[in-house]
């Protein structure tokens, strides 16, 4: 059976800052790799200034993917420069259907009020919000697994992915917030986000390292339809992002799970079909 890839988690940014990374480069990587669709991502403020470009990150995304069907526009959010909400309304103004928040790159804990205006602000704009989990050198209590399921527990009907499902050593965690968060509204809020699962060589867990039996225990355990393939888009090649595919297709788990997992699930999500 073939799919319609649509997939989530591509990092994009002006050419004159990262040219592997860039929405040409984007596009031959999605033909190379067989996706039809995917959620971009606007680079953080941080990155955007290096180009030296003019206006804001957001409104540069906004005029790139203008009119590209095969692209939809997540913005980001510049917790440092305050206005969070109105940050929130600009980027639904723009089109785009959700946000993306690295917690730990951007050195933000996840219950702080900041944080919490940004939810409300999707919560109430229907925007979806994908958040890095997992190791990433920023201290642990700002982003703890377990913290996503107060994000849930307090914006029950705010739809939001967990990127990386936690890595090798998070997994658990994040399994444990979807558990939870079955019942929590009269539709799927909380969605694993199945980016970087390629195995690395030599056989030793990595820090984004899940078994077979794990990504299975994701299904077994929150249905077919709360997981959604990421890219992360220029940080993973084509050839990772290939396999990964290929370990998807190849899983000991329904055809509507890989179905739902390789563009079904996002598109729900996204535009309520």
């Amino acid at each position: 059976m073939s799919y319609k890839i649509f997939a989530n988690h591509a990092h994009v940014f002006p050419e004159e800052v990262r040219p592997a990374g860039s929405i040409p480069a984007l596009k031959e990587y999605m033909k190379e790799c067989g996706i039809d669709r995917a959620v971009c991502f606007a680079p953080f403020e941080n990155q955007y200034k290096k180009s030296g470009l003019p206006g804001k990150e957001n409104d540069w995304l906004a005029r790139q993917i203008e009119n590209d069907d095969s692209l939809v526009g997540f913005g980001t959010v510049n917790f440092d420069e305050g206005g969070v909400g109105e940050q929130v309304r600009h980027i639904h103004s723009l089109g785009f259907k959700g946000i993306k928040i690295h917690p730990a790159a951007q050195e933000i804990n996840i219950m702080s009020p900041e944080a919490r205006e940004v939810y409300a602000a999707a919560e109430e704009l229907g925007l979806f919000l994908s958040f890095h989990t997992g190791i990433h050198w920023h201290r642990i209590s700002d982003y703890n697994l377990l913290l996503f399921d107060e994000v849930a527990w307090h914006h029950r009907f705010l739809r939001f992915s967990m990127e990386h499902i936690g890595g090798y050593c998070f997994f658990k965690e994040a399994l444990a917030v979807m558990a939870n968060t079955k019942r929590n509204a009269p539709f799927n809020t909380t969605f694993a986000g199945w980016t970087t699962i390629h195995y690395k060589d030599g056989g030793l867990p990595q820090d984004w390292t899940i078994s077979d039996d794990g990504l299975r225990a994701v299904i077994s355990i929150t249905g077919n339809e709360r997981s959604i393939f990421g890219l992360d888009f220029p940080y993973n090649d084509a050839g990772r992002t290939r396999g990964a595919i290929e370990r998807i297709l190849g899983l000991d788990i329904p055809e509507e799970a890989k179905e739902g997992i390789l563009g079904k699930n996002l598109e729900r999500a996204l535009f309520d079909v």
